[in-house]
C-alpha cells in the first residue's frame, strides 16, 4: 500500500480527497501547512505527495523547492494542486521541483491517473 503524504490547509478538500484516496487503498497523512509538510515528508517518507501551492507558514512553491533540495526526500515525487491555475502556474511548478501539476476542484480519475503513473515511475496518460 502506497503512502501518500496531502499537504492541504482546506479542511474540506482534505477530508475530501484523504477519504476517496483511503478508499482506493492508500495510506494518507496529512499535513495542514508547507513547514509541517516538509517535515512530515522527512519522517514519514512518503511514497508521493500531493501539495497544495496556497499554504500557510510556507508557500508549497517554497515547500516543494526545500523537498527538491534535501537528499533525504528529492526522490519523492511531488504533484501541485492549486485553485488557482493561471497562465503559467504549471511552469512555476515544475520549476520549483514538481513532478506533476493539476488543478482544483480535483477531477479524481485524472489525478489517480497522474498518481499511478508516478508510483509506477511512468509518464501519466493525457486525460
Amino acid at each position: 500500500m502506497a503512502k501518500i503524504l496531502l499537504v492541504e490547509d482546506d479542511e474540506m478538500n482534505r477530508d475530501m480527497l484523504s477519504r476517496r484516496l483511503i478508499k482506493r487503498g492508500y495510506d494518507v497523512v496529512i499535513a495542514t501547512d508547507g513547514q509541517l509538510g516538509v517535515d512530515m515528508a522527512t519522517q514519514e517518507r512518503p511514497d508521493l505527495i500531493l501539495m497544495d501551492m496556497s499554504l500557510p507558514v510556507m508557500d508549497g512553491w517554497d515547500a516543494t523547492r526545500a523537498l527538491k533540495a534535501s537528499a533525504a526526500t528529492r526522490a519523492i515525487p511531488v504533484i501541485a494542486l492549486t485553485a488557482h491555475a493561471m497562465s503559467g502556474d504549471e511552469d512555476k511548478a515544475r520549476a520549483a521541483g514538481c513532478d506533476e501539476f493539476d488543478t482544483k476542484p480535483v477531477e479524481l480519475a485524472r489525478l489517480l491517473g497522474k498518481i499511478e503513473a508516478l508510483l509506477a515511475g511512468t509518464q501519466p496518460a493525457i486525460i
